[in-house]
């Protein structure tokens, strides 16, 4: 396989809530609109960025992360993109050297630019010297240059510029614009889906924001290379019908899961606990994270899809509920409003929401069936008289992670998965007792 050139940047920062996402959204929109095939990757699990980007570029995003995928995969996945796009663009997550890996250790591996995003509010030669100290702190970094956001004048703009002894180095002062914005609540940005006209209005006017900047030119090309990866076996889950909650309460849905699944010969079904009556006629259920808290009383009244769910774990058909669907299985749970509503009643116990505290951080899912690298980000416990078969384990934290519990066919727990880590695992879950059998005899 031939090696695949393509424009990419990648956009960093020295900590959270510098703007990432909103100028990463704005230059995709800005290209996209010129006709361009912009393909947008976030790094890290996270499930909320990507709607928006999404959104901005038209296309597809896919997460990287070196522990929870593997470096093959993620670069597997950019020559993949390189092929067919005009531009790749990165976000990182946290602080450009935050976390084992960080972002700075997807840059070097995948040998793309950073440019540095950085809110330069309340300071101008500082935040100079902010990007020498970023520059300088690893020999093995390929740094564009600033990208200097809520910078607030003319003259806020020269004295940044003094600092860095090297105009060419500010990629872009963007000025302070509160339309440019994006939605934020508990567990991060709103879903797209939530607010898709607010954030039309947003990227349109995000794209006049960056107008002027270099960051309307496409950055410098890179090379991608083909890296050879182990595909799934096609026969795995051949004619096997998976069912999956995908709605506004159940959206935290990986597409690399989707793909996996379908490589494996799946054919998905997606279904909404919302607004549908009754459960696809299917082997195996998915029932994927979300913001269930925020529908806890539409869930609670749909009862015909609460009795099509008790009958389908009557049938000890497998089910695979994380986070948010682990939640529609309890008994109910008490929305951030106070108010109680009885869910889905398949796992013994309640949910109570803890404000701001919670658990986040990367866990391997472990269960009789293999080990599966994945992630929890919650701010609710389950209060539950049952006994977990496992718990989660953490990267690199010895105390054990999230529980995970067992209800005849139903396996659930917070952490959410990502299934390229493991299709064989993963297959084994989704075809039940029969997979289970069959390995044991092996």
């Amino acid at each position: 396989m031939k090696e695949a050139l393509c424009p990419a940047l990648f956009l960093a920062a020295p900590a959270s809530n510098q703007g990432k996402t909103t100028i990463t959204a704005a230059i995709a929109r800005y290209h996209a609109d010129r006709g361009l095939d912009v393909r947008v990757f976030k790094t890290g699990p996270d499930y909320l960025d990507p709607q928006i980007l999404e959104q901005a570029s038209r296309n597809p995003v896919i997460q990287l992360d070196l522990w929870m995928a593997g470096l093959g995969y993620c670069k597997h996945k950019l020559y993949e993109a390189a092929k067919v796009a005009d531009l790749i663009l990165i976000e990182g997550a946290m602080g450009l050297f935050d976390g084992e890996p960080s972002s700075a250790d997807l840059a070097v591996a995948f040998g793309v630019p950073i440019a540095v995003v950085m809110d330069v509010k309340g300071m101008a030669q500082t935040a100079a010297a902010l990007y020498q100290g970023i520059v300088s702190f690893r020999n093995d970094l390929n740094v564009a240059g600033l990208i200097a956001n809520r910078c607030g004048s003319e003259r806020h703009e020269m004295l940044i510029k003094e600092g860095l002894g090297d105009s060419e180095k500010l990629l872009a002062a963007l000025r302070r614009d509160d339309e440019v914005t994006l939605p934020e609540r508990h567990l991060g940005l709103v879903q797209s889906f939530e607010c898709e006209r607010e954030l039309e209005v947003a990227f349109t006017r995000a794209t006049k924001w960056i107008e002027g900047t270099s960051l309307t030119r496409l950055p410098e090309s890179v090379v991608f290379h083909p890296e050879a990866i182990d595909l799934p076996d096609a026969t795995l889950l051949k004619g096997l019908k998976i069912g999956i909650a995908k709605d506004k309460a159940f959206s935290f849905v990986y597409q690399a899961n989707i793909d996996c699944l379908e490589a494996m010969g799946a054919t998905c079904h997606f279904f909404s606990p919302l607004s549908d009556s009754a459960l696809p006629e299917v082997d195996a259920l998915w029932l994927a994270g979300g913001y269930p808290e925020l529908y806890g009383k539409a869930l609670s009244h749909n009862q015909t899809m609460i009795n099509s769910l008790q009958a389908f774990h009557q049938t000890q058909k497998p089910i695979l509920a994380e986070c948010g669907g682990m939640i529609y299985c309890t008994e109910g749970l008490e929305c951030l409003e106070g108010q109680h509503h009885s869910l889905g009643n398949l796992l013994p116990g309640e949910i109570n929401f803890t404000g701001r505290r919670g658990c986040q951080g990367m866990q391997t899912f472990i269960v009789p069936e293999g080990e599966i690298k994945g992630h929890a980000h919650h701010r609710s416990q389950l209060v539950t008289p049952l006994a977990p078969i496992s718990y989660g384990k953490r990267q690199r934290h010895p105390a054990p992670g999230e529980p995970i519990y067992r209800v005849g066919s139903l396996t659930a727990s917070y952490l959410h998965l990502f299934f390229p880590s493991n299709p064989q695992a993963v297959a084994r879950l989704f075809k039940g007792q029969m997979a289970l059998d069959a390995v044991d005899v092996a």
